[in-house]
């Protein structure tokens, strides 16, 4: 029995045994990516490769807004029958907030089929409370994150980070489910990150120890930042606002299956037992 189980498995390879072989463990979704306006046949694509690795699909920035709504309720169709959590940007959370249409905007999103909203302070003031916003969203049966830092606000300092860290407390305490350290598209001169574009690492670490690294979640939108927060933390960082082609390339990196991350002991396979 156990010869012709073997020689079934011999004949019939697949990836997930070849992965066990060669030591790479069995790892959660951790990476958010995002759709920055794909067009609904490309986005079901990505989901048919890879739902296995979105932690939650983030239907980004405006763009579901003034596309063709048929399109933009086709993508959001598409995740949750995939079952693939959705949560749509930050931006369209401000521009809401601060045109008095936060209750409007919140029915919209309910009404799309999304899973969470991203909320934050990055470019416009918010008079609401953290438990304003919670009770609010919660009446749409929507989970919230919050967005830590400015888009506009260069990169963090020891202070920034002071203040930053209680206010993600603050928002955890509310109810949001998890925080998102800002990074925009460019990941230079603005968060962790400096203006040659390198993580400040014991920035980093502080959120990190902080909320740990199932609460805090980092946005690595280039190469560069993907593979900096990767190599610094290892396999268990989540990250988010990685472009949806970009995807497989960030989870081979975290399986140590990309030539750069094998040489690194945190991310390199182990030995097969």
């Amino acid at each position: 029995m156990d010869n012709e189980a073997h020689r079934v498995s011999a004949d019939n390879p697949t990836t997930s045994a070849y992965l066990k072989a060669i030591g790479v463990p069995e790892l959660p979704a951790r990476t958010s990516p995002f759709d920055p306006g794909y067009d609904p046949v490309t986005l079901e694509a990505h989901i048919a490769q890879s739902a296995h690795l979105i932690s939650i699909l983030k239907i980004s920035m405006a763009t579901w807004i003034v596309a063709d709504e048929a399109a933009s309720r086709r993508k959001f169709d598409a995740a949750r029958q995939a079952g693939v959590k959705t949560t749509t940007g930050g931006g369209p959370f401000e521009v809401a907030v601060a045109q008095g249409q936060l209750p409007a905007y919140l029915e919209l999103v309910a009404s799309m089929g999304s899973d969470r909203i991203e909320c934050g302070r990055g470019f416009t003031p918010m008079e609401e409370s953290p438990a304003d916003i919670l009770r609010l969203a919660s009446e749409y049966g929507l989970e919230v994150q919050y967005e830590l830092g400015s888009k506009h606000g260069g990169g963090f300092d020891e202070r920034t980070v002071a203040a930053l860290v209680d206010e993600g407390k603050r928002w955890l305490d509310a109810g949001a489910v998890q925080l998102v350290l800002e990074a925009r598209e460019s990941a230079a001169d603005v968060g962790l990150f400096d203006r040659e574009g390198s993580l400040q690492t014991v920035l980093a670490d502080r959120f990190a120890a902080e909320f740990g690294h199932e609460l805090v979640t980092f946005e690595a939108p280039t190469k560069a930042s993907q593979f900096a927060l990767l190599s610094h933390f290892g396999p268990e960082v989540q990250l988010c606002n990685v472009r949806l082609e970009e995807l497989l390339r960030v989870e081979i990196y975290r399986r140590g299956l990309h030539s750069d991350a094998f040489q690194h002991a945190n991310l390199r396979p182990g030995q097969q037992s």
